[in-house]
C-alpha cells in the first residue's frame, strides 16, 4: 500500500512530537528544580534560602513563559532557550558562589542537567551546541565577577567534568533528531495507512450492501419468472388439451374426410401430442437447463425420423423458393434417444436453416454413419451467416442484430435448444460458417 505524505503533514506531526518532548522538559524542570535545594541545604548551608528562592523564582517563569507560549502557539524552541538560559543563569552563580570544596557537586549538577536536556529535547543539534557555549560563557562571566579563587582551582574543582559532558552531550540531539524525524514519519504513515484501509472497509461494506441488494433483486426476479413460467405453461397445456380433443373430436368422423385432409389431421394430431409431451417434461423441471431433466429413451430408426421431418419442412421451404435436397440414407440405423426431443433437434436446426436462407438457395439435408455414429448434416452453400453471429445464436436468448441479407429477427433459443438437448442425450452439435457457406452437424451414438 502506497501512502504519500505531503510536507505540511509532516511538519505538522515533527512539531506535534517536538512540543511532546518539550512539555516533558519543562514539567520535569517544574517539579524537580526547586528539589536541589537539598544539595544546597548541604553543600551550601550559608545560601540554601537564597539558592531556594531563585529556584522557586525561576519555575514560575518558566511556567509563565510555557504557558504563554502554549497559548500563542510560538516556535517551542524559543521556549526551549530561555527554560535553560534560566537554569544556565541560575547554576553558573550557583557555581561560582559556592566554597571550591563544593564545586565538583555543583558542576556535576549543572552537567548532569545540561545532558538530561539533550537527551530529551528533539530540534537541531546546532541549538544545543549555541546553549553548551552559552553556559561556557555565564560560567566565565561569572566567574571574573563572583569568584575569588584562579580559573585552574575552578577547572580542578569539577569544571572539567562540566566541560567534558557539555562536549559529549551535545553529539546527542544530532542523532535524537533523526530518531525521533524517522519515528514521526512512520507514525504518520501508519496513521494514513489505517486511515485508507477504513476507507477500503467502507467500500467494501458498501460493495457488499449492493451486491446484496441485487442479490435480493435477482431472487426477486427469479420467483416472478418460476409464477410466470407456471402461468403460461397452465395456459398452454389448457390449449394443447383444446387442440388434442378436437383433432380425437375430428377422427370419430374421419370417414367424411378427404384423403389430404386424413392426412393434414394425422400431422396436427402428432404435433399436438408431441407438444404436450415437452411441455408437460419442461414444466415438471421449470426450465430447460434444470440437471433433473428426464428424457423417455427409446430405440427407433433415427433416418426415418429425420425422413418425416424433411418432408414436414419442404412446404415451408418452397415458399421461400428454397430447394432442399434429400441425401437421407435409406438403411435403418437404430439410436438409443428420446424420439420428440430427438426430433426437436433436426427440426430446430432445418427451420433455422430455411429461415436463415437466401431465396433461391438450396440446402442439403444429409445423413450417414461415421465410425459408429449417426451422422445429420445440414449443407447450405448461400452466402455465410458469419461465425459470431451463429456462436450468438447458439446461446440461450441471445438477440442478434438484424443481417442486411434478411429482414427476420434472429433468435438463439431454438438454436441453444437443440444444443442443449443433443448434449443431455450424449451427443455432439457442431456448427460453422465461414466463405462456403453454413454447416450444422449432430452425432449420435448407434445401436448395433
Amino acid at each position: 500500500m502506497f501512502v504519500q505524505i505531503t510536507k505540511e503533514e509532516f511538519s505538522k506531526e515533527v512539531l506535534k512530537k517536538a512540543w511532546y518532548q518539550t512539555n516533558n522538559i519543562v514539567w520535569t524542570l517544574i517539579f524537580l528544580y526547586p528539589l536541589l535545594v537539598v544539595v544546597d541545604f548541604i553543600y551550601a548551608p550559608d545560601f540554601w534560602v537564597q539558592f531556594l528562592i531563585v529556584r522557586i523564582i525561576v519555575v514560575i517563569v518558566v511556567y509563565g513563559l510555557y504557558t504563554f507560549f502554549k497559548t500563542s502557539k510560538y516556535n517551542y524552541r524559543i521556549l526551549l532557550h530561555c527554560c535553560f538560559f534560566l537554569v544556565s543563569c541560575t547554576s553558573a552563580i550557583f557555581c561560582n558562589l559556592v566554597h571550591i570544596d563544593h564545586l565538583t557537586v555543583y558542576c556535576l549538577v549543572y552537567s548532569a542537567a545540561l545532558l538530561f536536556f539533550n537527551i530529551q529535547v528533539f530540534w537541531e543539534p546546532v541549538h544545543s551546541i549555541v546553549q553548551s557555549l552559552a553556559a561556557l560563557v555565564l560560567l566565565s562571566v561569572f566567574f571574573n565577577t563572583l569568584n575569588t579563587g584562579t580559573a585552574e582551582q575552578f577547572i580542578n574543582g569539577g569544571g572539567q567534568f562540566f566541560f567534558i559532558i557539555a562536549a559529549i552531550s551535545c553529539l546527542i540531539p544530532g542523532a535524537r533528531f533523526k530518531v525521533l524525524e524517522r519515528e514521526a514519519r512512520q507514525q504518520l504513515q501508519i496513521e494514513k495507512s489505517n486511515e485508507q484501509l477504513k476507507d477500503q472497509n467502507q467500500d467494501i461494506i458498501e460493495k457488499n450492501r449492493i451486491i446484496d441488494m441485487q442479490y435480493e433483486r435477482m431472487l426477486k426476479m427469479d420467483e416472478q419468472k418460476n409464477s410466470f413460467i407456471n402461468i403460461a405453461g397452465h395456459d398452454l397445456k389448457n390449449l394443447i388439451g383444446s387442440i388434442v380433443m378436437s383433432s380425437n373430436m375430428i377422427k370419430e368422423e374421419e370417414y367424411r374426410l378427404s384423403t389430404d385432409q386424413r392426412e393434414f389431421l394425422g400431422y396436427i394430431t402428432e404435433s399436438s401430442e408431441k407438444m404436450q409431451y415437452m411441455l408437460n417434461k419442461l414444466m415438471d423441471v421449470k426450465e430447460i437447463e434444470s440437471p433433473e431433466l428426464k428424457f423417455n429413451m427409446e430405440i427407433f430408426d433415427i433416418n426415418v425420423e429425420v425422413r418425416r421431418i424433411y418432408r414436414g419442412l419442404i412446404e415451408t421451404a418452397q415458399m421461400k423458393n428454397i430447394h432442399l435436397m434429400d441425401n437421407i440414407l435409406k438403411l435403418p440405423l437404430n439410436v438409443k434417444l428420446d424420439k420428440v426431443f430427438g426430433g426437436q433437434v433436426f427440426q430446430n436446426l432445418l427451420s433455422n436453416a430455411i429461415k436463415f436462407s437466401q431465396t433461391n438457395n438450396t440446402i442439403k439435408v444429409i445423413t450417414g454413419l461415421q465410425r459408429q455414429k449417426f451422422v445429420f448434416e445440414i449443407v447450405d452453400e448461400g452466402i455465410a451467416i458469419g461465425q459470431d453471429e451463429l456462436d450468438m445464436m447458439f446461446n440461450k436468448l441471445q438477440t442478434l442484430n438484424e443481417a442486411s441479407t434478411s429482414p427476420e429477427s434472429r433468435l438463439g433459443l431454438g438454436l441453444s435448444i437443440a444444443k442443449l438437448i443433443t448434449r443431455e442425450m450424449g451427443g455432439e452439435l457442431y456448427y460453422r460458417s465461414d466463405e462456403n457457406g453454413n454447416y450444422f452437424r449432430v452425432e449420435f451414438n448407434v445401436i448395433n
